[in-house]
């Protein structure tokens, strides 16, 4: 008999081995279909993850943070697939999801346009709703769960990622891609959401951007971005690997506010304010910042 203890402390028994997926369908269909991935003794799994022993098991769904961070690293994937199906010569380097959304690096004969992402888009659009499964392909050895980088076939694509992924693509609806950069490599940038309504919340404009000066200071620049939400300000982060001056000058044309954020801001837990007309407000901790942009009005009633 195996016994699975719940969030919640509740337990049940099953008399065999059991999926995380089989898990979810036992306490109901609803949570079958939302469930992205499972949290066994607190670690992350995928949904064919089967359960053969006592463990304490909790659902991961898109309305959690971890949820939405495996949707992005899904979508991450499936971009992969649809750059190598277009472009069959394109070489993979690496993905990730990033921020809001998720990158994919690739290596191209020639460099894609904003003309190609759309074409790109598309083709994850069509996979999305063709219904490919995701899963890990089984090895003889290796560790149980899946935190490390492993080898998921998506279809019949093959790719090494880092799980755990999304069961299916049909889960990943609510994205859109809205960068590329780079010559050779490229980076292909997007956004991932659980709804078409979160990902026209966060289309509308921003009251304010953040900017990192490279990848260091990503998760920073995010929890940055997070805290801001929180207070009530529109607010987005710009993670892209590109020179920081470029993305000011970018922003600066339609955001009235950027925060900068580079090793010193990261390291003393401020960040650095300006306006897009280029006044320096200096240097702020994030909760004085949160407190300053209420005071002028820069929050969503």
């Amino acid at each position: 008999m195996i016994h699975i203890t719940l969030s919640d402390g509740s337990l049940r028994e099953y008399d065999q081995p059991l999926s995380v997926y089989e898990f979810a369908a036992s306490i109901g269909p609803g949570l079958a279909k939302a469930a992205v991935a499972g949290r066994v003794n607190g670690v992350l799994v995928d949904c064919q993850f089967m359960l053969e022993t006592d463990a304490r098991v909790s659902i991961v769904t898109p309305q959690e943070p971890d949820g939405l961070e495996i949707l992005r690293r899904s979508c991450a994937l499936m971009l992969a697939m649809a750059v190598k199906q277009l472009y069959p010569k394109a070489q993979l380097q690496n993905g990730s999801a990033l921020g809001d959304g998720f990158f994919y690096e690739f290596a191209f004969e020639r460099a894609l346009n904003l003309v190609d992402l759309a074409g790109v888009e598309a083709r994850m659009k069509t996979l999305a709703a063709t219904n490919h499964s995701i899963r890990h392909r089984e090895t003889s050895s290796g560790p149980r769960h899946l935190e490390t980088v492993r080898s998921y076939l998506v279809g019949d694509f093959e790719c090494p990622s880092k799980g755990p992924h999304v069961p299916a693509t049909r889960v990943l609806q609510a994205f859109a891609l809205d960068h590329i950069s780079g010559t050779s490599p490229q980076r292909i940038y997007g956004t991932c959401w659980s709804c078409q309504e979160e990902l026209d919340n966060w289309r509308a404009p921003p009251h304010v951007m953040i900017v990192s000066m490279d990848d260091r200071q990503a998760d920073y620049a995010q929890s940055v971005t997070e805290a801001l939400r929180r207070s009530g300000v529109r607010a987005r982060a710009d993670l892209r690997n590109e020179k920081v001056r470029h993305k000011i000058r970018e922003h600066s044309q339609q955001v009235p506010y950027l925060v900068v954020i580079g090793e010193k801001e990261k390291q003393g837990r401020f960040v650095s304010v300006r306006s897009h007309t280029g006044e320096d407000f200096g240097r702020m901790a994030v909760d004085s910042v949160c407190d300053w942009l209420r005071s002028i009005g820069i929050a969503d009633a």
